[in-house]
């Protein structure tokens, strides 16, 4: 049986682009910005003369609650905060704040809300001494009298202050104002009713526009305790998500702050099982989105991914994908359905929790969605029946229930140039896993599996090349038939050398070469096996007269290989291959070959085509370099089919004098491994 090592997990990620991982940070970014930032359009008119008119009104006029107030209210109603910019003002409006009257501070607290909307006012409002009145004010929220009018201005003007501000963001942790906004974060039974939605939004603007300002400040917030304050808020929002859903819409965008702030962030296993909860519950969008997208983070670890799918996680996803599938006809909804779909597919790359979601029924769920003719739907389906395709056990079942019959059809349908990438890539993937238990390759191969993806050559996409060429290796390992016939195909053969010399893709190219390798050990490794030199065999000149003399195999099929230009230059090239596996593979193949063709039982005139071949491509320069690159750290099976390799070229005379241009006897004392033997 195959080792369950060589099966892959799949997702979604090996075909994103880094474009479309920035445009979730984007709109993630904006949507977190947006809390504070957007701000409700106040009905308001003004002119510069207005405007100049109004400012030197406040400046002029004593300070008393029907004057001041009125002139603020005036203020704080224009539309464009930029018509404020050339004033200087942030003396004016810190006398204001100081005032004893509740009222004109609130007005005052509110006109540079509306004022910092500016930049050149944000900057000219950063004042130690502003930030300080303002953090003192919050500091004894909630007030006597309960009302949040006061503080919810405060927490605008503040927040609007901070926006894109590292200055005034490091003015509030100078004076340890850090403390009094989380200290914001405790206030949970609000007195003042009327404005209870107002202040919840606030306050989360407030702390999103202050923690954006990085690392340092996430993790001093970490530090105060914060993951415990949001912890506590959740477990109240989730409890009724539909009563709490402005709380939990306005404190979540905290959690994707720290979480892209500080590395290696684990919530706790309750807030995981909180934000699934509320994903199940919840039937606002942009709620959903912000969970799965926490969730995706937490995912990353195995952990996580458990547990999640020991709470239902991947079976509520499922239901809600299958209720809500016919109204995703917006480019948002399409979205947040990838999104969902994806996080089914990271859980089950966990080993764990992918054995667990096996006995569940989640698995006849994915099988189900192979009938979908919704596209994400469908692909997702492919992409967790590939993940649960890990272990030979779980692919043998998959063959004998006919899914991998359901796959092939899929593909069938789905294997042209003009065909979706992402569900190319992940139909080769399951296969590819299907095909590697050895009980399985007869059943594949007779289901059809070579003829449906063999007109996928055509497709020059480098994934679902990488997969194609991969899935075909493995379904050639030990079927000599398939082997034989392939080597035949001019097609897949030209297309081999072609991807081999010029693919840009590094797993391509290795895969294209392991794929020609691959196809002459299987086809003819047990023809001639025995004509193979070991350890204590007769000299190298004695190899040729052990070899047998009569042609009782088919050799027209490596012939047909042979005949394509570039496949012994392949063969000589893959020595130098970056890994040793690739190394030994080509070894193996130029051992075959010499079998077969410089033996006295070969076809004189392709012997000759053969030397000139070998010689033309520089194989003694190649066995050099992979000497002197390798010799370190070569296995006892490199070495020796290294030796055998020599000892058959040197059949030849003329490649006897090509290995001594290059000094390989020399060369092959310098092996370690080799020395090792001869002390002892």
């Amino acid at each position: 049986m195959a080792s369950d090592a060589s099966k892959l997990s799949i997702d979604f990620l090996s075909l994103k682009t880094v474009q479309k991982a920035d445009e979730r940070t984007t709109k993630r970014s904006n949507r977190i910005k947006g809390v504070t930032w957007q701000e409700l359009e106040q009905e308001g008119k003004g002119t510069v003369a207005e405007i100049d008119e109004l400012i030197e009104q406040l400046k002029t006029t004593t300070v008393s609650p029907s004057n001041t107030t009125t002139l603020l209210c005036e203020i704080s109603a224009t539309k464009d905060p930029k018509l404020f910019d050339k004033h200087e003002l942030a003396e004016c409006f810190l006398r204001l704040t100081q005032c004893e009257d509740t009222n004109v501070r609130k007005e005052a607290a509110k006109c540079i809300a509306e004022i910092t909307k500016s930049e050149v006012q944000r900057k000219k409002f950063t004042k130690r001494e502003i930030i300080a009145a303002f953090l003192e004010c919050l500091r004894h929220v909630p007030t006597d009298d309960g009302s949040m009018e006061l503080p919810i201005q405060i927490c605008r003007a503040l927040g609007n202050i901070c926006y894109l501000n590292d200055e005034a963001r490091d003015l509030i942790l100078e004076l340890k104002g850090d403390a009094v906004l989380l200290q914001l974060l405790d206030i949970a039974n609000i007195e003042d009713v009327t404005n209870a939605p107002q202040f919840i939004k606030v306050r989360g603007g407030l702390l999103s526009n202050y923690l954006l300002g990085g690392e340092g400040l996430a993790k001093r917030a970490m530090e105060l305790g914060i993951m415990q304050k949001l912890q506590h808020i959740i477990d109240t929002g989730a409890s009724n998500v539909e009563q709490h859903e402005d709380l939990l819409l306005n404190t979540l965008p905290l959690l994707s702050i720290l979480t892209e702030n500080v590395a290696d962030l684990n919530f706790e296993s309750q807030l995981n099982i909180q934000l699934s909860r509320i994903l199940a519950a919840s039937t606002n969008p942009d709620l959903a989105e912000m969970c799965l997208e926490l969730l995706h983070y937490q995912a990353e670890s195995d952990e996580v991914k458990l547990l999640l799918a020991k709470d239902g996680l991947c079976e509520t996803i499922y239901n809600l994908l299958e209720k809500y599938k016919t109204l995703a006809s917006t480019n948002e909804a399409r979205a947040l359905m990838k999104l969902a779909c994806e996080l089914i597919v990271l859980i089950l790359t966990g080993d764990e929790s992918m054995h667990y979601l096996y006995t569940t029924p989640l698995l006849k769920n994915m099988v189900d969605w192979l009938d979908s003719t919704d596209m994400d739907l469908l692909t997702t389906g492919v992409l967790a029946l590939g993940n649960f395709a890990r272990t030979d056990s779980h692919c043998i079942y998959f063959v004998e229930q006919q899914t991998m019959n359901k796959l092939l059809q899929v593909l069938a349908k789905n294997n042209g140039v003009k065909d979706d990438v992402r569900l190319q890539h992940a139909l080769l993937s399951a296969l590819r896993n299907l095909v590697i238990p050895k009980p399985n390759k007869n059943a594949v191969i007779q289901a059809g599996l070579v003829q449906t993806i063999l007109p996928m050559l055509e497709i020059h996409q480098p994934p679902v090349v990488f997969k194609l060429l991969g899935t075909l290796r493995m379904t050639v390992d030990g079927q000599e038939k398939l082997a034989l016939e392939l080597l035949k195909n001019k097609t897949l053969i030209e297309q081999l050398v072609h991807w081999s010399k010029s693919s840009d893709y590094a797993g391509v190219t290795g895969e294209s070469l392991r794929l020609m390798a691959w196809l002459i050990k299987h086809a003819y490794l047990n023809k001639i096996a025995y004509a193979l030199p070991r350890k204590g065999d007769a000299p190298a000149e004695q190899i040729a007269d052990k070899i047998p003399l009569t042609q009782d195999y088919d050799r027209s099929s490596l012939s047909e290989f042979l005949a394509n230009e570039g496949t012994v230059e392949a063969m000589v090239s893959m020595l130098t291959a970056q890994h040793l596996v690739m190394q030994n593979e080509a070894l193996i193949a130029l051992c075959i070959l010499s079998v077969v063709y410089l033996s006295k039982a070969g076809e004189a005139d392709q012997a000759q085509r053969l030397q000139d071949q070998l010689i033309q491509c520089n194989v003694g320069a190649k066995l050099a370099e992979l000497i002197s690159k390798s010799s370190d750290s070569m296995t006892k099976e490199i070495v020796e089919n290294l030796q055998n390799c020599i000892n058959l070229l040197k059949t030849s005379e003329k490649l006897v004098a090509h290995l001594e241009q290059h000094n390989i006897n020399e060369l092959l004392k310098s092996i370690p491994i080799l020395t090792e033997y001869c002390t002892l």
